[in-house]
């Protein structure tokens, strides 16, 4: 296999050959995973789902087929499931990984192998090189005796989750609420974007009260084809586009869409008789002040509450903290880093102290609950904070003014850009060479000051091909490659006041 395990597993276009993902790079995949839970445990287990692309079920099934051949119990959800249910499962079943078969919000060529540890958490570094050495020492005829799914799901080593699951997941979910009614006719369309999220989020809304709540029909089935968005991404408004004609239509208050593995969520408001799709760091912040504004005033914001966010996300998130006394943790890009720092609370038994967790690219968790990101919880936080406000004639957009009143308004812009095969880190080599040569470098017409690279080491974070200048007119930019694609990610913010 060519591909490279990352800490985000694998992700890659479909198709034949070791470059792309397939059977035999799933296989070889599986086996590498397999070797290192039988490394770590006596009794090794892995949960397994999957989302709506094509070919997910059939790559989840040959995983845990493949983990049962090796001697892993493998619990499989039988239907394709959210990425976030993977991760509570993980925990609820006391496995010692989990393995969810997404590519997230990538285009319909693409598919992936994502990997969790016993913590419920992506993997970061450390566990990833470990399993990326034992794909290596694999060997594909391991996973070539003639045993079927079949076989081992009649003999109970391959084992389907049941709905105690799920239902437990909806409810740790529901124990984030923060009212106990809706109080107002709030009218929410939502569109899973032919991917997964359609049962568990359209169950929660109506389970919180959403009485006026409309389907987007054309991309409420699972379809990997994404025949209505080609690019299943809820930060970009043409993946919008559909569930806005239907606002307009309805006069509704909210849309809502989900990424094919619903673990992202895209929100779009009408503000008069417009509609304003909202940023990922605008979302965080109204929550991260509705959320604490709510525990606060019904006591049950914990002593030392706790807000983890990501380097490249707002940092108006920190003015926000601290008006109520939270202590915010700053992480590498990427969830699992959000995750990982859950986890490290948890060992010290304070997880409980964990309030809020998220990143600019539209992330969220609303609790310690999963170690990764959650649409079906934000979802709901979504709407009772869209409702909340409208009971009292205020609309996001409104609240946001306010926020941006109260704390200064603070300006973020990503750009992209695309680059062929290894290109993309060539660049970015060039660029740290740069910095380090030429100390009067400028950036968008503005000198930089200062600059920290994190591939040297900065305390309090592990190594990581990332970038971050500091500008004399007060602008802060990071710069990082994408993980998952062969992209270099340009992160620009300042305050206008």
């Amino acid at each position: 296999m060519n591909l490279k395990f990352g800490t985000g597993g694998i992700r890659a276009v479909m198709g034949q050959g070791p470059d792309h993902l397939n059977l035999e790079t799933i296989q070889e995949a599986a086996l590498g995973v397999a070797a290192y839970v039988k490394s770590r445990s006596e009794e090794p287990s892995v949960a397994v789902a999957y989302d709506s692309r094509n070919h997910s079920e059939e790559f989840a099934k040959e995983t845990a087929r493949v983990l049962a051949l090796k001697g892993c119990k493998a619990y499989i959800y039988p239907r394709l499931m959210p990425t976030p249910t993977l991760s509570f499962a993980v925990r609820y079943l006391k496995c010692d990984a989990g393995v969810c078969i997404t590519a997230s919000h990538n285009p319909k060529e693409y598919n992936g192998f994502k990997v969790y540890g016993a913590d419920g958490c992506q993997v970061t570094s450390q566990a990833a090189a470990a399993i990326q050495m034992y794909i290596e020492k694999t060997d594909l005829k391991e996973a070539q005796e003639d045993l079927s799914f079949e076989y081992f799901l009649e003999s109970g080593e391959i084992e389907e989750i049941n709905d105690k699951v799920l239902k437990a997941f909806l409810a740790a979910v529901l124990k984030r609420r923060t009212q106990k009614e809706l109080t107002s006719s709030l009218k929410v369309v939502y569109t899973p974007l032919h991917g997964a999220g359609l049962s568990c989020v359209s169950s929660i809304l109506k389970h919180i009260g959403v009485k006026n709540l409309q389907l987007v029909k054309e991309q409420a089935k699972p379809d990997g084809s994404f025949p209505t968005c080609p690019y299943p991404n809820p930060e970009e408004k043409e993946a919008l586009n559909l569930g806005l004609d239907y606002c307009r239509k309805l006069e509704a208050d909210l849309l809502i869409a989900t990424d094919p593995d619903s673990d992202r969520i895209g929100v779009a408001v009408r503000h008069g008789e417009e509609y304003r799709q909202l940023t990922g760091n605008q979302v965080g912040i109204l929550l991260l002040d509705y959320i604490l504004k709510c525990r606060q005033e019904a006591g049950t914001l914990p002593e030392k509450p706790v807000i983890i966010k990501t380097i490249v996300t707002t940092s108006m998130a920190d003015k926000i903290a601290a008006q109520y006394g939270a202590e915010v943790i700053n992480t590498l890009t990427g969830f699992k880093y959000i995750g990982e720092q859950i986890g490290l609370l948890d060992h010290k038994g304070e997880a409980k102290r964990v309030v809020f967790g998220f990143e600019e690219s539209c992330g969220y968790l609303i609790g310690s609950y999963v170690r990764d990101k959650d649409a079906v919880g934000a979802a709901m936080a979504v709407c009772e904070m869209a409702d909340a406000y409208k009971s009292i004639g205020k609309t996001l957009v409104d609240v946001l003014e306010e926020l941006y009143e109260t704390y200064g308004r603070y300006v973020t812009e990503l750009k992209n850009y695309t680059f062929n095969g290894a290109e993309a880190d060539r660049r970015m080599s060039l660029i740290r060479k740069g910095l380090a040569e030429k100390p009067d470098m400028k950036m968008r017409g503005s000198k930089v000051v200062r600059y920290q690279d994190y591939q040297e080491g900065v305390e309090g974070f592990p190594k990581a091909d990332v970038v971050k200048l500091w500008m004399e007119d007060g602008s802060e930019v990071v710069i990082r490659p994408s993980g998952t694609e062969p992209k270099i990610k340009v992160y620009t913010e300042r305050k206008d006041n």
